[in-house]
């Protein structure tokens, strides 16, 4: 594709992936409030990471739901990416059932709801893939598109030349709803890994079950350094994610050539306005994403600057305009 017709190409969106750390009540209810004036189109909310987190409850997400939606906001309910009780699958079965939003499916428990839901509907269900969902090439993407996937958010770790793979974009894969849209990770730290165990709580000294909720002292994460002193991961609850910041501000041309439409930003506690308007500049005003990078450096973000996975190298590689 070339650069003309990149150029030619509708509006970059923004989706703001679900909030993977546990801020007080007040703090979370802020963040949002925040991005209704902002150049934000879509906003993931729910539990992602762990359902001991009870600061925000179903109903509190819902209410949120509805004032995002009402301020103009596309809104998506997200489901835990990996379930260990009863209760969990309850609930996801519950988000699946309702009609209201959106649900991104984290996992294959969330396709098994889904699915049940449309048959009982009798019509396909209209779903985002998640990017814990294992989506790595056509056939497979075709799977989902014909369950009801209307969008594809990409597994962090492909380049955009694996991404044009699994969805062309001179030929999209289709569903019963139409053309499947690709997402792909634009910021962030990167989701790396679950586990029924809680590793901040193993940190701590202290079972799972009786974790004292470590993890809301922890705003962006507990950072975990290697024996070098090198930043190399972050503990967050039951999840583990890269130590810097995912950023594809100079990949962005690759992207957009590879069909990719919209970018997920993963909140921060600090800054994060501040990238969604650089990203907003470079994305679909054409500022210099070298000048970018280098304003995104200068603020107080959480982490150093990386975008090994979005060209192709390792993970930790820093980010390059």
């Amino acid at each position: 594709m070339s650069i003309d017709a990149i150029a030619s190409m509708r509006r970059t969106a923004f989706t703001i992936g679900a909030l993977p750390y546990w801020w007080p009540r007040a703090a979370t209810l802020a963040f949002y409030a925040d991005l209704a004036d902002g150049p934000a189109d879509c906003v993931v909310l729910g539990e992602t990471v762990c359902s001991r987190r009870n600061e925000m409850k179903p109903g509190d997400w819902l209410a949120l739901a509805r004032e995002l939606r009402d301020s103009g906001l596309e809104v998506v309910l997200a489901t835990l990416p990996l379930l260990s009780s009863e209760a969990e699958w309850r609930a996801v079965r519950e988000l699946a059932a309702q009609e209201e939003f959106l649900v991104e499916a984290g996992d294959a428990s969330a396709l098994q709801a889904l699915e049940l839901a449309g048959e009982q509907r009798g019509h396909a269900p209209r779903f985002v893939i998640g990017p814990h969902l294992n989506v790595y090439n056509p056939d497979a993407l075709r799977e989902h598109a014909a369950l009801g996937a209307v969008r594809w958010s990409a597994p962090v770790e492909l380049a955009a030349a694996a991404i044009a793979h699994v969805n062309p974009p001179q030929a999209r894969v289709r569903g019963p709803h139409g053309e499947v849209a690709t997402e792909a990770w634009g910021f962030g730290r990167l989701p790396l890994a679950l586990s029924a165990r809680c590793f901040t709580a193993r940190h701590h000294r202290l079972r799972k079950d009786a974790c004292e909720f470590r993890c809301r002292d922890d705003a962006d994460g507990l950072r975990l350094d290697s024996t070098e002193g090198q930043a190399f991961l972050c503990i967050n609850g039951t999840q583990i994610q890269s130590a810097g910041l995912h950023v594809v501000l100079g990949e962005w041309p690759a992207l957009r050539a590879a069909g990719v439409e919209r970018l997920r930003l993963s909140p921060c506690s600090r800054g994060f306005s501040d990238v969604l308007r650089t990203f907003d500049a470079v994305c679909n005003a054409q500022a210099d994403a070298t000048d970018a990078l280098r304003h995104l450096r200068e603020i107080d973000l959480p982490g150093a600057l990386v975008d090994g996975y979005a060209r192709g190298a390792p993970g930790m590689a820093q980010a390059l305009a």
